[in-house]
């Protein structure tokens, strides 16, 4: 079952719930104590669910749920006591928002589960969205209110993780039976206390007998909304973004509020619940996207073709020797596909003379290995500094430049139109990304670029882009075949001065999500999607030749390189093209250190 469908129908139990609830409070009838009292006894009809899956449990667990139980009835106490001291509209929405984190900060130190950057976004929405609530009251908060606010928060927090951490050790059933156990336990314990229990048991007269009734009867529908949350506690990822879920149940409120106990809002109050609805909203859909990216089935075991790009530009800038270092990839792994780059700047270094000569020897060794080649041609090509344009065409006007690429364009695919080792023509490497020392070309440049190939020749056409940042769709739209990149740990040229390395918080369902969105956008199911790119080397702010070998092995160490391996298998696609087979073969010789090197021995062997 979905947890987020759950969650959400939970809170909006909870939500209508406490409508009723707020009734009953504006008519100062229940006290703290005696509405907590009543929670957690009642919490015992849990019983009832023991014929559906009771059993024996360590005494450790039946320890933590009865903590757990416990913890959640002191923080109804704070809770409630926070609602008598100060208007619902403020105190619920700011517990909201803040019970959460906390639940964020106890999951990673109990479970060590954190959030994915999707996860973390939509978290931060329907936070903010709680936080909006609060911020546009404009009563102020007793500082007694704050303090009885945190505290509730954090007890919520840690129940929450404590719960998680029950479920995750025995079923539901036993777990859920344990906490209301643990809740029941101190409610009873109030009893104790001649001033509780005579606040608790004095209303007896017949005419209150009603509000009574109202009472257990809503009590009775919101432990339905409480049976919900626990589960969907036990069935998420993480119990921080169930908790966030919360903020529904203030839009509830706000909506009920309205319609039934006719509170009125207008102006900025209005505006600013409306904001809030807005972020909630859009952090509920974001989740929805999320949790059905995450549904996706993969199949872990399907045929998966492993090929290498290959860069002689850049084995010169490591100081080994080109043509060797290809031979020992074409004759060491037999790739069956592989990706070669065509630079303008090494083939037209003089305006209208041409050089083939190093493609033609690797298209040569290409063909020897019975492997196929996707060539890639343009302005920006794969290696930094991406654009790689001859000295004498770098200072032409606009449209001069365009005109001597297509020129440079016709003479390439003239050459290579009858050479079989070439499969696919990729135009330009992500031409829709920013990234590099690159002019600014427009979007109908590239098209009429594509024309043009496509004029000249009838093979394929790939167009790539950037898998992080890039948008897919146009790419996707304008080739017969699209490639993404797939990069893990990365130095940011624009921000990395002041972040450093980092790596980015994705998980493999983006990009299964990415791809889907996609698909749709262009209309598209059946076009072929690659990953052009698979990272496969460090990425630091120095040149790979100007950092140490530890440095090297600490950026993209290979356990690193195994994980990035499995990483790529769960996004789904069916072919990927492996990235940094230059430095592969510069470690092995350089440093002697073969790791890399037989990784992607096993990897090209298995498929």
């Amino acid at each position: 079952m979905n947890w987020l469908f759950i969650a959400v129908l939970a809170q909006i139990i909870l939500g209508t719930s406490a409508v009723f609830d707020k009734a009953l409070l504006k008519r100062k009838f229940f006290d703290p104590f005696t509405y907590t009292f009543w929670i957690g006894v009642l919490g015992l009809f849990a019983v009832v669910f023991l014929p559906f899956g009771f059993q024996l449990t360590a005494l450790n667990t039946i320890l933590i749920a009865l903590a757990a139980g416990a913890i959640f009835i002191l923080a109804m106490v704070f809770m409630i006591y926070a609602l008598y001291l100060s208007e619902a509209s403020q105190t619920l929405p700011i517990i909201g928002g803040i019970s959460p984190i906390f639940t964020l900060v106890f999951g990673f130190i109990f479970l060590s589960s954190w959030l994915g950057s999707g996860d973390y976004i939509a978290f931060t929405l329907l936070i903010l969205g709680s936080l909006v609530l609060f911020a546009i009251e404009k009563k102020e908060v007793r500082k007694i209110s704050i303090i009885l606010i945190l505290a509730s928060s954090f007890l919520f927090g840690l129940s929450n993780v404590l719960s998680k951490v029950v479920f995750e050790t025995t079923n539901f059933v036993t777990g859920f039976f344990w906490i209301k156990v643990g809740g029941a336990i101190l409610a009873l314990a109030f009893l104790f206390s001649g001033n509780i229990r005579q606040r608790i048991f004095h209303h007896t007269d017949v005419p209150k007998i009603k509000h009574y009734f109202l009472y257990f009867s809503n009590r009775l529908y919101a432990g339905i909304g409480s049976l919900l949350v626990s589960f969907a506690i036990k069935i998420s990822q993480n119990p921080a973004l169930v908790d966030a879920l919360q903020s529904i149940k203030y839009i509830v409120i706000f909506i009920f509020a309205w319609i039934l106990l006719k509170e009125k809002f207008s102006g900025r109050i209005l505006a600013g619940k409306i904001f809030a609805a807005l972020l909630i909203f859009s952090g509920i859909f974001l989740l929805g996207l999320i949790d059905y990216a995450r549904s996706l089935p993969i199949d872990l075991n399907r045929n998966i073709t492993w090929g290498i790009t290959y860069s002689a530009k850049f084995s010169r800038q490591l100081g080994i020797d080109w043509q060797k270092t290809y031979e020992e990839i074409m004759f060491g792994f037999h790739p069956k596909k592989v990706r070669l780059v065509a630079y303008w700047e090494d083939i037209e270094k003089e305006k209208g003379k041409f050089d083939f000569s190093e493609t033609d020897w690797l298209l040569q060794k290409t063909k020897e290995n019975n492997a196929m080649a996707i060539l890639v041609v343009g302005l920006k090509t794969p290696r930094w500094p991406e654009c790689h344009i001859p000295d004498w065409a770098q200072n032409l006007p606009g449209d001069e430049k365009e005109n001597q690429l297509k020129a440079y364009l016709k003479e390439l695919v003239a050459h290579y139109k009858n050479n079989t080792a070439i499969s696919v023509w990729q135009i330009e490497n992500e031409p829709f990304l920013i990234l590099g020392n690159c002019p600014t070309r427009s979007v109908d440049s590239v098209k009429k670029e594509i024309a043009l190939v496509r004029s000249l020749d009838n093979r394929p056409i790939l167009l790539t882009d950037g898998g992080e940042f890039g948008l897919w769709y146009r790419a996707a739209e304008y080739g017969d075949m699209f490639g993404t990149t797939m990069y893990r740990k990365t130095y940011p040229p624009s921000v990395g001065w002041l972040v450093g390395n980092i790596e980015y918080p994705i998980g493999p369902s983006y990009f299964k999500l990415k791809e889907k969105i996609t698909r749709f956008l262009i209309n598209d199911q059946k076009k072929p999607f690659i990953v052009s790119e698979l990272q496969a080397e460090p990425w630091d702010k120095l040149d790979i030749p100007k950092l140490s070998y530890e440095r090297q092995v600490q950026l993209f160490s290979p356990e690193y390189f195994i994980d990035t391996i499995k990483y790529a298998k769960e996004t789904g696609f069916s072919e990927y093209y492996l990235w940094g087979s230059e430095w592969w073969y510069y470690m092995k010789e350089k440093y002697n250190d073969s790791r890399y090197w037989d990784i992607v021995k096993k990897v090209l062997h298995s498929q």
